[in-house]
């Protein structure tokens, strides 16, 4: 019985592991959408302008069990002064039915360019956030979730 268990357990760490391997939170910070849809909802947020990974923070679960709702946090590194601040963050998914999830408007008085928020997703995906700062540059982070229950889905 003993022995068993033991072996339940190691497998069930080596699966957490090979997840952990594969999700890798928060280690990619380059766009990298797959979808051309979600490429052109990205170059109408962005008119074009070139996209530069870092400055921005985006948390999300790694696992989740449930699409319908799923925490999302994003903090942008901003003073958010009248001469340097964040204006717009947008969120961008691969593969629910709409590509651009939401856009944010701050200005300087928001004091802190950070959002908290619960978005739905249709399958497991990688989710792009991009910020809009004052000075015209944009910057982004990208997070991968893979979900066992999925929303959004049309048909």
């Amino acid at each position: 019985m003993t022995a068993e268990i033991h072996r339940r357990t190691i497998l069930a760490g080596a699966a957490g592991l090979v997840t952990l391997a594969l999700v890798r939170p928060g280690a990619a910070a380059i766009i990298r959408p797959t979808r051309e849809a979600t490429v052109e909802a990205i170059r109408r947020f962005t008119g074009g302008a070139t996209v530069r990974a870092g400055r921005i923070h985006l948390d999300m679960p790694p696992l989740v069990e449930n699409g319908n709702t799923v925490p999302l946090a994003i903090a942008v590194e901003s003073p958010m002064s009248e001469d340097d601040h964040v204006r717009r963050i947008a969120v961008f998914n691969d593969k629910n039915p709409q590509p651009h999830v939401v856009t944010l408007h701050l200005g300087p008085r928001s004091g802190r360019a950070a959002i908290n928020t619960r978005i739905r997703l249709a399958d497991s995906q990688t989710i792009t956030a991009i910020a809009a700062l004052s000075d015209g540059t944009f910057w982004s982070a990208t997070a991968d979730a893979i979900v066992t229950l999925a929303a959004c889905v049309e048909g």
